[in-house]
């Protein structure tokens, strides 16, 4: 556990201190654009989510890039940008540089490179424990933003929850250079062709992790916009008190998350898990139905339960489920789903409930959960894919593993250079761990004779 958080701790912290700086500004933003000279309507929705746009824009380039140039540099690259966006927000006198500041917030796309460098740092076995902390950790940054963002912002203005935003960021390239480990040097297996990214796209298991987090992303955009509403003009709640709300319902999912990922880690139900969640999405927006407040607000505590069941388990399939060469591009893809998921979520959210209220959007919710549910038949089990994880020596070397092509049931296989190991993925209904070891050393007991 101790190693896990050494290497999980740091990186951690890094994407909850860039969370914080998006969610600290968000319950007084609008009211800080309405103030700058040109805000229209329009202007300040653009201001308000375009950050979820940049985002979508370059989670990918981020991704592919990091799978080239290294994780550091990228993720480095991406806070300078951050940071720079954030001054600029700070600075602004008008909304249209107030617009710009928020684009390059989001150009600074780092999620999935963050997520990625976990993933090398940590062996698949502890991955959704690592996702799960990394997870929670944003979660309490949103908690302790939503409660801090308005007392801050209310005594010192907006401008500086931006230069507090701008400190963070700083903040995180520090600790990126002095905590975060490299990242493991990778030498690919016999089959890496490094160009052939296409294979992302029609990897089915991947593309079924990305449409789960564009739609579980885009309930959450459709809830966050219902709540307030509803308990402010509904239930005639006043805005100040709405923490009272939000507080325990985010620290129910938090609690929530490791028993979440215990049970789809150490017990392998990874997809029992999964529809779980979903199932907890459609009580949760039947529930907000109701004309009773108290019937209103166990909706809202189950909707975090079920967003929160998700967060490790996502991202942790997602990893698995893409070669090791392209885990940058292929989070970077995933992270991208998820924050279009955001921007189309606000987009027909803000229609549905205008025009045809909160009967329609429950009805949509309810009939797209049952159809995503059905869409888990489809996913594979990453259970049934293991890992073996072999001691280089002298006598043993990493091109002598070429001869593992002739295996029915080898999936892939690389060399960690840092660590000095192989890692050999297989199918363990094909193949049983005992059986690679003999083909080894049976091939290099022949190799020596020779």
């Amino acid at each position: 556990m101790k190693d896990l958080l050494q290497k999980t701790l740091p990186l951690s912290l890094i994407l909850g201190a860039r969370f914080f700086g998006l969610f600290v500004v968000m319950p007084l933003l609008s009211l800080y654009a309405f103030s700058l000279s040109g805000a229209t309507p329009i202007l300040i929705g653009i201001a308000m989510g375009g950050y979820a746009l940049t985002q979508v824009i370059f989670q990918v380039p981020f991704g592919f890039l990091s799978d080239k140039f290294g994780r550091k540099s990228m993720i480095a690259l991406g806070l300078i940008i951050f940071a720079i966006g954030s001054a600029i927000c700070a600075l602004s006198d008008d909304i249209y540089m107030l617009i710009i500041g928020r684009f390059l917030q989001g150009a600074g796309a780092v999620g999935g490179v963050v997520s990625a460098m976990i993933a090398d740092l940590v062996n698949e076995e502890k991955r959704t424990k690592a996702m799960a902390f990394m997870g929670a950790t944003i979660s309490l940054s949103f908690v302790v933003a939503m409660i801090v963002g308005p007392i801050i912002g209310g005594i010192y203005g907006v401008s500086n929850l931006f230069w507090i935003t701008f400190v963070l960021a700083i903040f995180g390239i520090v600790l990126l250079f002095v905590s975060v480990p490299e990242a493991p040097k990778i030498t690919y297996s016999f089959n890496a062709n490094t160009n052939e990214y296409s294979l992302i796209f029609k990897n089915k298991n991947l593309q079924i992790m990305n449409l789960t987090n564009f739609l579980q992303k885009g309930f959450m955009t459709l809830a966050f916009l219902i709540i307030p509403i509803a308990l402010v003009k509904g239930f005639e709640m006043p805005k100040e008190e709405l923490y009272k709300v939000y507080i325990p319902a985010s620290i129910l999912g938090l609690l929530s998350m490791a028993p979440a990922a215990i049970i789809a880690e150490k017990k392998g139900k990874f997809k029992s898990v999964m529809v779980t969640g979903v199932l907890f999405f459609v009580i949760a927006y039947l529930l907000m139905l109701s004309d009773n407040k108290w019937a209103f607000i166990a909706g809202i505590f189950v909707f975090f339960i079920g967003f929160s069941v998700h967060e490790p388990i996502m991202q942790s399939l997602a990893s698995r489920y893409c070669k090791a060469h392209q885990k940058g591009s292929a989070l970077g893809i995933f992270t991208s789903f998820g924050y279009l998921g955001t921007f189309v979520g606000a987009l027909i959210g803000g229609h549905f409930y205008d025009f045809f209220g909160m009967l329609s959007i429950s009805m949509f919710v309810v009939i797209a959960s049952f159809l995503w549910i059905l869409l888990f038949a489809f996913l594979a089990n990453p259970t049934f894919q293991k890992n073996l994880y072999l001691p280089l020596c002298e006598h043993t070397r990493g091109e002598d593993l070429e001869v593992l092509v002739e295996l029915v049931g080898i999936l892939e296989w690389y060399i960690n250079e840092s660590e000095r190991k192989a890692v050999i993925k297989y199918d363990k209904h094909l193949l049983e761990e005992q059986e690679i070891m003999d083909f080894i050393k049976i091939y290099l007991r022949d190799k020596f004779k020779e």
